[in-house]
């Protein structure tokens, strides 16, 4: 194994490195109010099928799992995280190479337990995914 460097290191630490191979995944935004964060990445051709045209399930899986955890981040005052119990992810359109955004909002967070939902639109705009997920709160 690979010792690790203190860069490499502090890069994991940070969620930096994650983001990062996640196609610079990064909060644009949050509404307070309906508890809905949005969230933009970049779909690459690495992350796709088809030649490179189709981006692979579970990226966009991960997509909408990352966005619902923030949302429950920031509707925590990022004292608690999530961890996904269960996650139902519908696709409908294709979702290719190019820019993307993401939404995930709080449904519900009880003491222990958060459902969630998650929407992700694709470089035209369109809705391509959906997402509804059950997950154990953690503290930060």
């Amino acid at each position: 194994m690979t010792p690790m460097n203190d860069e490499l290191e502090a890069r994991i630490r940070s969620g930096q490195a994650l983001s990062e191979s996640m196609g610079n995944f990064h909060v644009t935004g949050w509404d307070a109010e309906h508890k809905t964060l949005k969230a933009a990445f970049t779909v690459r051709r690495e992350y796709c099928h088809t030649n490179g045209t189709i981006a692979q399930g579970g990226f966009i899986t991960a997509w909408l799992d990352a966005a619902m955890a923030h949302a429950v981040m920031y509707d925590t005052d990022q004292t608690q995280t999530v961890f996904s119990l269960e996650i139902k992810v519908s696709f409908y359109e294709k979702v290719g190479p190019g820019e993307g955004r993401v939404e995930g909002r709080v449904i519900r967070r009880g003491k222990r337990v958060a459902f969630l939902e998650g929407a992700l639109y694709n470089a035209d705009g369109k809705l391509a995914a959906e997402a509804t997920s059950t997950g154990m709160l953690a503290s930060l």
